[in-house]
C-alpha cells in the first residue's frame, strides 16, 4: 500500500471529466453492478450447461432409476477441469454464453471509475481475489443465486458461495485448487464462515464492503460505537494550518511512501479534531474520529483495521483520540496520514512512522471575543469590557463557547456561571471544591501584603493578554503559568487569601488532597499530579496545593534506591508545575523546607506573619459583629480590644474561639459573655498545650466562671 492512493482518487474524477466531454462510454457505478450480475450469471449458466451434458451421459450409463445425488463421488471422476475446456472450446451450443462472458469481462477491464475498479486498485486485489469477491457481490444482490449455486455443488445444503465452486466457475481450474486471497481477508473483505465438518466454508462480502461498492456511503458498522465523520468547521485564523499542511507535503516530496502521523496536542475544547478536519480537507481529504480510549484491548486491533479500511476506501484521514496506552499496530497498514490528538504533556505510542508535532496556540483574546458574537446571537448586546472580562478571567476554549451556544446562554452572568460549572467533575477525588464566600475586605493583613496579593491577582487576569506577544512567548518558552507560594503559621490566612482570589476571578478553587496524591509506591506519585495537572489545564481553576512542603520538599543525598526514587518524584513534580499554564497556589507551614531549585521558579513567595495586636482586634470585632451583631459586639468591644493587645494567637484561633463561645451561650441559654469568651479562648489553645496565662485569668478573675 502507497501514498498513490491519497492522489489517485483526484486522477480518477479528472479522467472521468474529461471522457464525459469525450464520445468515449463511462460506465456508471450502477452500470459495473449490472454487468457483475451478468458475469456471475453467464459463467454459472456455461457451468450449469457442462454439468447437465456430463450428468446426462452419465445418467445415461448407468442401470435403472439411480438418483442424482447416489452419484456425487462417479460425476466427481467425470467432471474434470481439461474435459470441461475442451467442450468450451469445441461445442458450438455454449460459443454465445462464452462470447458474452468475455464481452463483459472486456468492458469490466476498461472500467477505471466506479467503486469496485477503486477498491481492486486500493487494495490490489488479484484476477482470483476479483473472481470471489465478484461472485460474492452478485451474490449479495440476488439472493436466489443461491439455488443455482446449490445446484453447481450438486447439494442443496450448499446455497451459498464457495471456494470449491468458484474454482470451476471462471477458469475453469481445478477443483482441488486452494484459491489464495491474501488481500480480501488481510482487510476482512470477505467473510470466511466454518459451515461444519466436511462442508466447504461460507463466503460472502463483509456489510459495510458490500453497501459501499452498491453506493450506500456512511460509517462502517464495526466503527459505529466509537466513531464519526468529522464534522467541518471554518479553521481559526491563528491556527498553524498552512505551516503544517506544507510541513506534510516537504515530508512527503523527500519521502513519497512515507506514513506521516501529526500529534496534534492541546487543552481539552480547544480545537484539535476540528484543526485536523481542516488540515485534511486542504489535503483533499475527509476526515474520520476514532475514540481509541471506548475500544477494549481485546477489540482494538480489529478497530485499528476498519478504520484504515474505511480511510482508504472513502479517502479520511483518521483521527485518533484516548490512543494513550494503545500499542500502534505497525504490522498493519496505516492510510498514509493520521492525527492524534492529546493533551500537551500526553505520550503516544511509537510508530513506524514520521512524527509531526503541532502544538495547537491557545485562543487569544480578539478571536475568543469574535467567536462568542459569532455562535453567541446575546452576546453581541454584550458591553465590550464584560466580554473582555470573560474572556480574560475565564480563557475559555472554542468547545465552551461552542457549548455554551448551545445551551441558550443569554447574558454574561449566565456565560461565567456556565463556564465555572464545567470544572466541578473533572478531577475527581484527587481533588475537592473549596467553597467560600470572601472578598477582599475579609482579609486582614498588612497594607504590603494585600497589596502583593492583588498584583497576583491583576496577572492572573491580564496574563492572557502578554502571553499572545510574540516576543514574550520566545522568551519565555516556559514558565507561562503563574505559581504563588504562601508561607507561615497555620491559621494566618493563607487558604482564606486563596478563596479571595479565586472570587475575584470567578474561578473554581480546587484543593488537592494530599492523601489520594501522595503515594508510597515509586512513581505513582508523579502519575497522580500528572493526571492532576492535564486535565486542570483546560478547566480554568485554582489549584491549591496545602501542605507544599509534602510534594515540593528538597532534594535529598543519595544514599540508597529510596533516596534516589524520591528525588526522581521531586523532579518530575518541580518540571511539571513549572510546564503547568494555569494558576497554582501552594500553601506551606514550612518555608525552610521547600526545595531551592523550586522557589527560583516562583512568580510570587508571600509570606503570612500572625496578626499583630491591632490586626487581632480587627479580627475580633468583625467576627463577633458578623455572628452575634454590632449591639452585643460592641458591648464586649472594651473587653475584646484587651484580650488583642494581651494574646498572640491567629485569625483562625481568634474564630473557632468566637464559634465556641457562641454555642455554649446558646446552651446556658444566656446572652454571650466575656466568661464564654474566654472559655471559647481556652479550649482553642489546649490544642497547642497553652493555656489563657496569668495576666489574663488575673485581669478577667471576676467574670471568668461566670
Amino acid at each position: 500500500m502507497d501514498n498513490s492512493t491519497v492522489k489517485d482518487m483526484t486522477a480518477v474524477q479528472d479522467t472521468i471529466a474529461k471522457e464525459k466531454n469525450s464520445d468515449t462510454k463511462v460506465l456508471t457505478n450502477d452500470d459495473v453492478l449490472r454487468l457483475v450480475l451478468e458475469r456471475v450469471r453467464t459463467a454459472a449458466s456455461i457451468r450449469v450447461q457442462w454439468l447437465r451434458k456430463i450428468w446426462s451421459e452419465a445418467g445415461a450409463a448407468t442401470s435403472g432409476n439411480l438418483q442424482q445425488t447416489e452419484i456425487d463421488g462417479y460425476l466427481s471422476d467425470i467432471d474434470d477441469a481439461e474435459g470441461e475446456l475442451n467442450w468450451r472450446t469445441n461445442d458450438e451450443s455454449v460459443r454465445p454464453l462464452i462470447g458474452r462472458l468475455f464481452e463483459i469481462q472486456d468492458i469490466l477491464s476498461k472500467d477505471k471509475h466506479s467503486k469496485l475498479f477503486w477498491l481492486t486498485k486500493v487494495f490490489r486485489l488479484d484476477d482470483v481475489e476479483v473472481d470471489i469477491l465478484q461472485t460474492c457481490l452478485a451474490f449479495a444482490m440476488e439472493t436466489n443465486l443461491g439455488r443455482v449455486f446449490a445446484f453447481l455443488q450438486d447439494h442443496r445444503g450448499r446455497n451459498y458461495v464457495s471456494m470449491e465452486m468458484i474454482a470451476r466457475l471462471f477458469g475453469p481450474l481445478h477443483a482441488s485448487t486452494i484459491l489464495p486471497m491474501p488481500m480480501l481477508t488481510r482487510w476482512r473483505l470477505i467473510e470466511v464462515i466454518d459451515m461444519g465438518r466436511n462442508e466447504p466454508a461460507l463466503l460472502q462480502c463483509d456489510a459495510f464492503v458490500r453497501d459501499w461498492l452498491s453506493g450506500v456511503s456512511g460509517l462502517d458498522h464495526h466503527l459505529k460505537a466509537v466513531a464519526c465523520i468529522q464534522q467541518r468547521f471554518a479553521p481559526l485564523e491563528h491556527w498553524p494550518l498552512n505551516e503544517t499542511v506544507n510541513s506534510i507535503g516537504r515530508i512527503l516530496n523527500v519521502d513519497p511512501e512515507a506514513s506521516v502521523r501529526l500529534l496534534i496536542s492541546g487543552d481539552e475544547g480547544s480545537g484539535r479534531k476540528t484543526f485536523s478536519a481542516a488540515v485534511s480537507r486542504t489535503l483533499g481529504l475527509g476526515a474520520l474520529t476514532v475514540h481509541a480510549d471506548k475500544v477494549s484491548d481485546q477489540q482494538w486491533p480489529a478497530t485499528y483495521l476498519y478504520a484504515q479500511r474505511q480511510a482508504y476506501l472513502d479517502q479520511y484521514a483518521v483521527i485518533w483520540t484516548g490512543i494513550q496506552g494503545k500499542a500502534w499496530p505497525s504490522q498493519e497498514p496505516a492510510f498514509p496520514i493520521q492525527f492524534i490528538v492529546g493533551a500537551s504533556n500526553e505520550s503516544f505510542p511509537p510508530a513506524d512512522t514520521i512524527d509531526h508535532t503541532v502544538d495547537l496556540p491557545a485562543l487569544p483574546a480578539k478571536v475568543a471575543v469574535d467567536l462568542w458574537k459569532g455562535y453567541v446571537p446575546a452576546a453581541v448586546n454584550w458591553q465590550e469590557d464584560e466580554l473582555r472580562e470573560i474572556v480574560l478571567r475565564r480563557t475559555p476554549t472554542v468547545g465552551q463557547i461552542v457549548d455554551a451556544a448551545r445551551r441558550g446562554v443569554r447574558t454574561p452572568n449566565e456565560a461565567l456561571m456556565f463556564l465555572k460549572s464545567g470544572a466541578k467533575q473533572q478531577l475527581g477525588t484527587l481533588a475537592n471544591p473549596l467553597l467560600g464566600d470572601f472578598s477582599w475586605n475579609d482579609l486582614v493583613l498588612s497594607e504590603a501584603l494585600k497589596k502583593s496579593l492583588e498584583d497576583f491577582c491583576f496577572e492572573a487576569k491580564d496574563r492572557a493578554l502578554l502571553w499572545e506577544n510574540p516576543g514574550a512567548r520566545r522568551l519565555f518558552p516556559q514558565g507561562r503559568g503563574l505559581i504563588a507560594l504562601f508561607t507561615g503559621a497555620p491559621g494566618t490566612g493563607k487558604t482564606m487569601a486563596s478563596q479571595v482570589i479565586a472570587n475575584a476571578l470567578q474561578r473554581d478553587l480546587f484543593r488537592i488532597d494530599l492523601s489520594t496524591v501522595v503515594s508510597k509506591y515509586v512513581g505513582e506519585t508523579s502519575k497522580n499530579i500528572e493526571r492532576i495537572l492535564s486535565r486542570a489545564r483546560s478547566m480554568d481553576v485554582v489549584l491549591l496545593f496545602d501542605e507544599a512542603d509534602a510534594l515540593f520538599g528538597k532534594r535529598t543525598e543519595i544514599k540508597d534506591a529510596h533516596d534516589r526514587f524520591a528525588n526522581t518524584d521531586t523532579n518530575y513534580l518541580l518540571q511539571a508545575i513549572e510546564e503547568y499554564s494555569g494558576i497554582v497556589i501552594l500553601a506551606s507551614n514550612r518555608k525552610t523546607n521547600i526545595d531551592g531549585g523550586f522557589m527560583r521558579r516562583l512568580r510570587y513567595v508571600l509570606d503570612f506573619p500572625r496578626p499583630d495586636a491591632q490586626q487581632r482586634y480587627v479580627l475580633w470585632s468583625r467576627i463577633l459583629k458578623e455572628l452575634i451583631g454590632s449591639d452585643l459586639a460592641l458591648s464586649l468591644d472594651t473587653d475584646v480590644r484587651s484580650l488583642a493587645d494581651m494574646l498572640e494567637i491567629t485569625g483562625a484561633q481568634i474564630k473557632m474561639s468566637v464559634l465556641s463561645a457562641l454555642f455554649m451561650s446558646r446552651r446556658d441559654g444566656k446572652t454571650i459573655k466575656i466568661s464564654h469568651l474566654l472559655r471559647g479562648l481556652e479550649r482553642e489553645l489546649a490544642k497547642e498545650g497553652r493555656g489563657l496565662g496569668r495576666q489574663i485569668i488575673e485581669l478577667f478573675k471576676g467574670v471568668y466562671h461566670d
